[in-house]
């Protein structure tokens, strides 16, 4: 029987990186859904040639526009996830969620009681809503998968491992392009996005290169493992060939290695375990002799000082900081403000006492949790054309 698929984002770099997966074994997959929130040309495409029952275009005027050309394809267009409960008509296989940012949250929440299993690539999600997808994984029985590369291998080291087995989690980092360079004061956008190792977006690579993608994935792990943040520490691996490592309480450690591709740890969470035959090269010797375990330089990565004011329960203070970078990542990009500025605002506006006071608020809701986001968004822009003044 095929199994029945949706992804979340199939316009994205993860979206398309399972649609080549789902290509490769075309007969056991049928595509329920596909979902962009702008690049209409790329669904189209993508639905000429994987020929999805639905799809959902979340900007009105581009849905409105392209509707007709959908439904000559004998394709059901939406235009909101608000439509769920019309597309699955019964509980599909498997869900991937691929959309980038907090817009992600919403989708997830809504699609977990119509999948038997979900994987999130969306860490903003889990960071700003875990305990309210959480609760709906455990109403529902739905089974979830990380798909970042390092939860997902934390996922693959401690199964059948309870927690208080477990002494120390250690999330590894590629140090992005200025680990062994001096960071300038003008850092130019092109250097800030050369990652050595990986192909990413443009956020995610800004993200590497100030280490704050470190920072969200110790949030992340802390939430989806229910481990406190005094057990996960961060090493540098510069050839990014380890991605977690877990050290247990009988002297034994565990490490994950694998290449540098997402088509591992996603082929992994669709075929699930035991099942997968996915053709790679041999243990890379050059490499794993030459791993060069290091431990972050505070001086160099700042960012990494945020792990120190996290409150270890559930908070509106992640989406605070999710959101704060967002918006100063955003304005670097489009040469608004400079990258050591991004920096220094990051740190300010974080640490501004009506946002601290948000340490102490659980998010109970995802309307709130967007509230919030918004709020933030308004204020960051305000503040940094009154400082650019």
């Amino acid at each position: 029987m095929k199994k029945k698929i949706c992804i979340l984002g199939s316009t994205g770099s993860i979206g398309i990186t399972t649609l080549n997966i789902i290509k490769r074994d075309k007969k056991n997959f049928n595509l329920i859904l596909l979902s962009t929130n702008n690049n209409v040309e790329k669904i189209y495409r993508q639905a000429k040639e994987f020929k999805p029952k639905n799809i959902i275009i979340l900007n009105k005027k581009k849905y409105l526009a392209w509707k007709k050309r959908f439904n000559n394809k004998k394709i059901k267009v939406y235009n909101n996830f608000k439509q769920f409960n019309k597309i699955f008509k019964n509980r599909i296989d498997y869900t991937i969620n691929a959309i980038s940012g907090i817009d992600g949250l919403e989708p997830t929440v809504k699609i977990i009681k119509h999948t038997k299993k979900i994987a999130i690539a969306n860490k903003e999600s889990i960071i700003c809503g875990w305990n309210i997808i959480n609760k709906e994984l455990k109403k529902y029985k739905t089974e979830f998968i990380p798909v970042d590369s390092e939860h997902f291998s934390i996922f693959k080291l401690i199964q059948n491992k309870k927690h208080k087995y477990i002494k120390k989690i250690i999330i590894t980092a590629s140090g992005g392009p200025f680990l062994n360079k001096k960071t300038k004061r003008n850092v130019k956008i092109s250097e800030a996005l050369k990652h050595p190792n990986w192909k990413m977006g443009k956020k995610i690579s800004i993200d590497s290169s100030t280490m704050m993608n470190k920072v969200f994935e110790v949030i992340e792990a802390r939430k989806i493992f229910n481990i406190g943040y005094h057990k996960i520490d961060i090493l540098i691996n510069p050839n990014s060939y380890i991605h977690a490592s877990v050290i247990f309480n009988d002297g034994t450690i565990r490490l994950l290695a694998h290449e540098t591709k997402m088509e591992i740890p996603i082929i992994n969470s669709i075929y699930g375990r035991n099942k997968v035959n996915y053709k790679t090269k041999n243990i890379n010797l050059k490499k794993i002799n030459n791993l060069n375990f290091s431990i972050p330089n505070l001086k160099k990565f700042k960012t990494l000082r945020i792990l120190k004011i996290l409150p270890y329960k559930d908070t509106l203070f992640e989406t605070i900081i999710i959101t704060v970078n967002d918006e100063l990542v955003d304005m670097f990009l489009n040469k608004k403000i400079k990258y050591d500025q991004m920096l220094s605002y990051l740190f300010k506006i974080i640490n501004f006492k009506n946002f601290k006071k948000y340490c102490n608020v659980r998010p109970i809701s995802i309307d709130q949790i967007y509230k919030t986001r918004n709020f933030v968004r308004k204020f960051v822009k305000n503040y940094v054309v009154k400082k650019n003044v």
